[in-house]
């Protein structure tokens, strides 16, 4: 078996005297598709952001590749192979749609219009590359939001709730997007509350509830567990 990609050991986060997020460990390994969940406030976000560098430990560790990560700035990291995508788009709305993305292939070291070119291809928005984000439509701006993620090269994608506020169909097409991103090798955390979604995306699930991990494994087993019912559907 493969060493994890991503290793998260004895993970805590306090505000003052609130426990966010209360020693969590958590693997992935290379190109394997993780669902995250838990109710609203269960710490998920806030674990992306300590994952991510843009919150700070208050204990523990993480490793990316062998390497401890947690003291790096949020950059270092995705040139490190460690992207995200945000809930809500935050494209630079003066920039066209290939603008977009040569921000974080600067970033990451890569890049060059035909790199661009073949991304939007990808997530097809190549039609759509001189266009300005708020000529966009919802679904577009999402997909466009996952190829700013993608344009840094990641080893590790964390999606969060990329397809919050979507139609069904919408929803199919962002899901059958992240397959073709995880068909090449790509690594990927889906942080979302659409189950059918989580479902239909995730090798394996954990799940959150008040800062803790209660449940991590195979999806049918997650969701039957007792915690896990418990936190979405009450005593």
């Amino acid at each position: 078996m493969s060493e994890p990609l991503l290793v998260v050991r004895h993970l805590s986060k306090t505000f003052g005297g609130f426990v966010a997020l209360n020693d969590i460990s958590f693997d992935v390994a290379p190109g394997e598709r993780v669902g995250l969940i838990g109710p609203n406030g269960s710490g998920k976000s806030t674990f992306v952001n300590c994952i991510s560098g843009t919150l700070t430990l208050t204990a523990g560790s993480v490793t990316l590749d062998r390497r401890r990560i947690e003291q790096l700035t949020p950059h270092e990291r995705t040139r490190m192979g460690l992207a995200r995508s945000f809930q809500l788009p935050r494209p630079f709305g003066s920039m066209t749609v290939a603008e977009n993305l040569a921000v974080p292939m600067l970033y990451a070291g890569r890049g060059g219009e035909t790199t661009a070119m073949r991304l939007l291809e990808q997530i097809g928005l190549a039609d759509k590359s001189d266009k300005l984000p708020r000529e966009l439509t919802q679904i577009e701006l999402r997909k466009l939001e996952l190829a700013r993620a993608m344009a840094a090269n990641p080893r590790l994608l964390i999606a969060d709730e990329a397809m919050a506020g979507l139609s069904h169909t919408e929803v199919d097409e962002l899901l059958a997007l992240l397959l073709r991103l995880s068909e090449q090798g790509v690594a990927i955390i889906m942080i979302e509350h659409i189950m059918r979604a989580v479902m239909a995306f995730s090798q394996r699930i954990a799940c959150f509830v008040a800062g803790q991990k209660v449940a991590d494994g195979d999806p049918q087993e997650v969701i039957r567990h007792p915690e896990v019912l418990k936190a979405y559907l009450g005593e």
